[in-house]
């Protein structure tokens, strides 16, 4: 089995004055090629910290962080940020779309972080409109945030997240902002690119969203206290 990214023993610690904030008191989880996994927990229990750790944007105190056969531990951070931009796509709950851009403009946006910062070809533009059309946006290319519904800037972010073709989706709290039709719109959205092979880790306080992944992790005080396997809708079908 090929993984998409495993955690041995990782801690994580936070050092405020004199006090020591216990983030992660030793996670070990394995994460498979392929997998659609939802990480709940109360606020403090740990999983905003894990999903950091997961997407490279943080680095632990001790263990390991081994993503897509890389040790996360040994790279120099010029290399972690060439790997994180070309393996991780990311997906917030305030879509963290530049507003004076347009939805075009925004889906574009990992590619002038890539090594060497390239010009954008005519190819990669075609891969951006292709990308628009996938998630239902071609009609709204020259539209701005503002101009667009909760549902649709979730949409762009989706989009934006896919354009380096990564292997993993990163989603934080990704419905946490929308309402009910919405909300199945873009789980529809995620499940159907799991579906296509993608790794999906999901941060959710949703239940209704965790049934939607495969995988459910339960993270309380920094540590996984419990692990389990769904029947998802479209499994039962």
């Amino acid at each position: 089995m090929s993984y998409a990214a495993r955690l041995i023993d990782l801690t994580k610690f936070y050092h405020l004055g004199e006090n020591v904030v216990k983030a992660l008191r030793g996670v070990s989880a394995d994460f498979p090629t392929g997998d659609f996994v939802a990480i709940m927990g109360q606020s403090g229990s740990g999983k905003s910290t894990l999903l950091n750790l997961l997407g490279a944007l943080d680095r632990p105190t001790t263990g390991s962080y081994i993503l897509s056969g890389y040790d996360v531990g040994k790279l120099s951070d010029d290399e972690l940020s060439e790997i994180r931009n070309r393996l991780i796509g990311f997906i917030f709950q305030s879509y963290n779309l530049i507003p004076q851009y347009t939805v075009l403009e925004n889906i574009q946006v990992p590619l002038h972080y890539r090594s060497g910062h390239r010009t954008i070809g005519s190819a990669e533009i075609n891969r951006c409109l292709d990308l628009a059309a996938k998630v239902g946006l071609s009609d709204r290319l020259d539209h701005r945030p503002f101009q667009l519904s909760g549902g649709q800037q979730q949409r762009v972010a989706i989009a934006r997240a896919l354009i380096n073709d990564p292997e993993i989706i990163l989603a934080d709290e990704p419905t946490g902002n929308l309402d009910s039709a919405t909300e199945k719109e873009i789980m529809e959205l995620l499940t159907g690119l799991n579906r296509e092979g993608r790794t999906i880790i999901m941060v959710t306080h949703e239940t209704s969203v965790a049934r939607r992944a495969r995988h459910q992790i339960v993270m309380k005080d920094g540590v996984i206290a419990s692990e389990g396997m769904f029947i998802t809708d479209s499994d039962s079908k």
